[in-house]
């Protein structure tokens, strides 16, 4: 049986950062690649379609919350998850991990999995390593995530350390729950920000039979050095791994070069969306915030530089009325406008590390949005 993802990439001659191409069953994806994140089954206020033009060619998609509502069960009588939201290429499901950390205060966590209360209703839930591999089976993803247990990077270290081991010990339950043979499983490195504990956890997931190696537990409350300094262990401990490396939870703009020098691969984040509703754009020139009274006469496109519908068609000045005027079009047009704006700051980022303008283009977007950091947000 030919397994479920192939990855083959190569050196770019810029710190630790390579040129792939991922093949799914669905598509193949060139990286470094970022996934807008599509929690239930949705890009908030984009339709696949505007995903298209906007050149994404993955997505991500959530067990936790499509487990609740419309439920999984229901997904895959209607034909799996590509099918039931319209989009025909690669989709990764997170296991429900970050939901955990970020719902602790609903929820209990003990050796077996986690009880906790649905945010919806209040009803009582309990997801497992194996009902995590289970319910992403059901959805049909092209790669699923193991069950993993994030916690605070700035915790004490035995806690962290308790919570990886148990991050471990679930990665070998999911391995063995996993049955669906055109569906990727990858394992989560764990840790904090203890370079020791970073390097066992290395060490533990590398020498499962994962189809890619994710890196969870960053962008969770520690420093911008912190997050290097635990990228370079982890890049470290995985030079001359050949498989695929993930970065859940960063995409602010600065922070893609950082990774990508050292081996990153995929990124996800809810970060692009999420900030366009509130009336921040992402441009060539840095970001703008379009409920600023300036723009309201201004009948400039957002981005001259873009080539989107919302740059091509319509003016600052028209997007500040509709944040003011609160009308839904601003969330597409602005969402619109960021995805496209991300997708070409990687398609441009490949591209730079193929033809020498790499450090041009890091140095610009540095200029404009400052040093790599952490944008504080919670939540995929």
């Amino acid at each position: 049986m030919a397994p479920p993802i192939t990855f083959a990439s190569r050196p770019t001659g810029v710190g630790r950062a390579r040129l792939g191409s991922l093949t799914t069953p669905h598509g193949t994806v060139d990286t470094p690649q970022f996934m807008p994140v599509g929690t239930q089954a949705t890009v908030k206020a984009l339709t696949p379609g505007d995903l298209r033009a906007a050149g994404v060619q993955m997505i991500l998609a959530n067990t936790y919350h499509l487990s609740l509502r419309p439920g999984h069960e229901r997904i895959a009588r209607l034909g799996g998850l590509h099918r039931f939201m319209g989009w025909e290429g690669p989709i990764l499901t997170d296991s429900g991990g970050f939901q955990v950390f970020s719902l602790a205060h609903l929820g209990r966590v003990d050796e077996d999995g986690v009880t906790f209360a649905s945010h919806l209703d209040g009803s009582p839930q309990r997801l497992t390593p194996e009902r995590a591999v289970e319910i992403q089976e059901a959805l049909g993803s092209d790669i699923a995530m193991a069950f993993d247990q994030l916690v605070d990077a700035t915790l004490g270290s035995s806690e962290v350390a308790a919570a990886m081991e148990r991050t471990h010990r679930w990665a070998e339950r999911c391995l063995a729950a996993h049955q669906r043979e055109d569906q990727a499983l990858f394992g989560i490195v764990q840790g904090g920000v203890d370079p020791n504990l970073r390097r066992a956890s290395v060490a533990a997931i590398a020498a499962l039979p994962f189809d890619g190696i994710a890196i969870g537990g960053l962008s969770v409350g520690e420093s911008k050095d912190e997050m290097a300094e635990t990228l370079d262990v982890v890049a470290e401990s995985l030079a001359g791994d050949p498989r695929v490396r993930y970065l859940m939870g960063v995409g602010a703009p600065p922070d893609f070069f950082n990774a990508v020098e050292r081996g990153i691969d995929l990124f996800d984040c809810v970060l692009p969306t999420r900030v366009a509703r509130t009336g921040q754009l992402w441009t060539s020139r840095g970001k703008l915030n379009l409920r600023n009274a300036r723009f309201l006469d201004d009948p400039g496109p957002p981005d001259a530089e873009c080539s989107c519908e919302t740059c091509r068609n319509h003016s600052r000045a028209y997007l500040a009325h509709l944040f003011r005027a609160e009308e839904l079009l601003a969330y597409r047009l602005s969402s619109v406008h960021n995805v496209t704006y991300t997708q070409d700051l990687m398609r441009r980022l490949r591209l730079g590390l193929e033809d020498g303008s790499y450090g041009t283009l890091r140095d610009a977007v540095t200029a404009h949005y400052g040093a790599p950091g952490r944008e504080p947000i919670s939540g995929r």
